[in-house]
């Protein structure tokens, strides 16, 4: 019985261990977006993935952050001139449903809607965890 006792007591003291030294190593992440415009959609995506690439920079230097791992996160849509984009905004041309305007590539999740000024406006989203 003392030896069930004395094994119990290990298992608590390692049990304890792992979870202190588990808690440090979780970790923190943040949603970040870019959002461009352009007269086509090729541009305006390609603009809109180059401004999140810029702000995970930016974000990674003023937080001096060494390694990191990006991945796709959708993001709400950022107008410019909107206060928001509603759903009908989300569809092009008359065959609204058959073109389906998001890009989803492993370290970006890109959406787009019919602009004010810009036939094509898009906010690319991602998670950056360290």
């Amino acid at each position: 019985m003392r030896a069930h006792w004395r094994c119990l007591a290990l298992a608590s003291i390692a049990l304890g261990f792992c979870l202190a030294l588990g808690a440090p190593a979780q970790a923190r992440c943040v949603l970040l977006s870019g959002t461009a415009d352009g007269f086509d959609k090729e541009t305006a995506v390609g603009r809109a993935q180059s401004a999140l690439a810029e702000e995970v920079d930016q974000y990674k230097a003023a937080k001096r952050l060494g390694a990191v791992t990006v991945s796709a996160m959708r993001a709400s849509p950022n107008p410019y001139w909107r206060d928001r984009v509603s759903n009908n905004m989300l569809c092009f041309n008359v065959w609204c449903g058959i073109y389906k305007p998001d890009i989803v590539k492993k370290s970006s999740y890109t959406m787009c809607w019919s602009g004010v000024v810009s036939p094509y406006v898009c906010t690319s989203g991602a998670k950056l965890c360290w």
